[in-house]
């Protein structure tokens, strides 16, 4: 299967063996842009990363973690008009830890709260329902070192963010809301952590399970008893972690769904992107394919000498966008440091879900892998 897609007048071949390409002018945003607009000292940035993405009145807008040099993340936004290249970022940053000047959602424990974020705010993801912008967030705590919650924050017009507080009230780093009902529920995709003074990998690292909720903005979400996806220990480039990536994108072939996955190696722990896809009317239902859409390069980290690369071996992403015609945009971090975007088609993404399953609770391949 091939497909060929324009994108600023420029033709990339895609097939089942080039899935995604990266766009030729990487990275699209890196702190050097960042800084020539916040020149306050403290919010000097080393990092632009892992992006949430949206479409904000006609605009590409774009939510970006960044690490203060005191290694504290905070979110930026940027927009721009075609989702490339020239993008405006924003005077200040959209989202710090919160303060009691911050608009919360009634009835939520506002010192608490403040407390829960004081050791940063990362890895936004952006979901749409109908009028209101849903921003999932990781929230790290100020004193208990590597406590994470997610997050959520909600906005209509990206100046004024609510915060609703934790999702669940346990260690988790990666959630995503599908961006519509779904037979009367809201669904999402999450990740629980393992406890990290254990294990960066492994154990429930290796799972991702669904949960529904009546009310997006209530914070109570029934998680499935059982993961959706699971990764068993034989090979794979997603064996030892995996966890969902850029919100789920509604396609006529069904929902797709942009992960990440981990396998650990002697030199560390390279993160890659794949790709599954789950039934429109039932998100348990799930194809996922055995190969990788994406494996980090040289390419993904173009840098100054002298600059700080944060994570080598990492492509992970928080948002991708459809166009009317198939084509989807994939907005990735670099090494931690960078920002890049790279393109595919729904019809591609599809197909090697179809052509090349895995069993979604062991990551064993179901197709024959070697002709004879």
């Amino acid at each position: 299967m091939k497909k060929d897609i324009l994108v600023n007048d420029y033709v990339y071949h895609l097939s089942l063996n080039v899935p995604v390409h990266r766009y030729e002018h990487n990275p699209i945003l890196t702190a050097h842009d960042v800084n020539k607009v916040w020149t306050d000292p403290q919010l000097r940035v080393i990092t632009i990363h892992n992006a949430g993405i949206t479409v904000f009145k006609e605009d590409v807008l774009m939510l970006f973690r960044s690490h203060l040099r005191n290694g504290i993340s905070v979110i930026g936004m940027a927009k721009n008009e075609n989702g490339t290249n020239d993008w405006i970022v924003s005077e200040q940053p959209a989202l710090v830890p919160c303060n009691e000047n911050d608009a919360f959602a009634p009835g939520t424990d506002i010192e608490k709260l403040i407390e829960n974020e004081a050791g940063g705010v990362e890895d936004p993801r952006i979901s749409k329902i109908d009028e209101t912008y849903f921003i999932t967030y990781s929230a790290y705590h100020g004193f208990k070192k590597d406590r994470v919650r997610v997050s959520l924050a909600t906005t209509q017009d990206f100046q004024t963010f609510t915060r609703h507080g934790p999702i669940l009230e346990k260690d988790m780093r990666n959630v995503v809301i599908f961006p519509e009902k779904i037979n009367d529920k809201y669904f999402a995709l999450m990740r629980p952590n393992d406890d990290p003074r254990k294990s960066h990998t492994g154990g429930i690292f290796k799972e991702i399970r669904l949960a529904t909720t009546s009310d997006p903005f209530s914070n109570i979400w029934k998680v499935s008893k059982y993961p959706v996806m699971k990764q068993d220990d034989g090979p794979s480039a997603f064996g030892d972690k995996i966890g969902p990536g850029a919100p789920p994108i509604k396609t006529k072939h069904g929902w797709l769904s942009i992960f990440h996955g981990v396998r650990s190696t002697m030199d560390g722990n390279p993160y890659v992107l794949g790709v599954a896809l789950h039934d429109l009317d039932d998100p348990s239902k799930v194809k996922v394919s055995n190969i990788p859409i994406l494996f980090p390069s040289r390419a993904d980290c173009t840098v100054e000498p002298e600059d700080y690369i944060h994570v080598p071996n990492v492509v992970f992403t928080c948002g991708a966008l459809r166009n009317e015609d198939g084509t989807i945009f994939i907005y990735y971090g670099g090494n931690d440091t960078v920002m890049n975007v790279a393109f595919s088609h729904e019809d591609i993404l599809a197909e090697l879900c179809n052509r090349f399953p895995q069993d979604p609770l062991t990551g064993i391949p179901t197709y024959n892998l070697f002709y004879r």
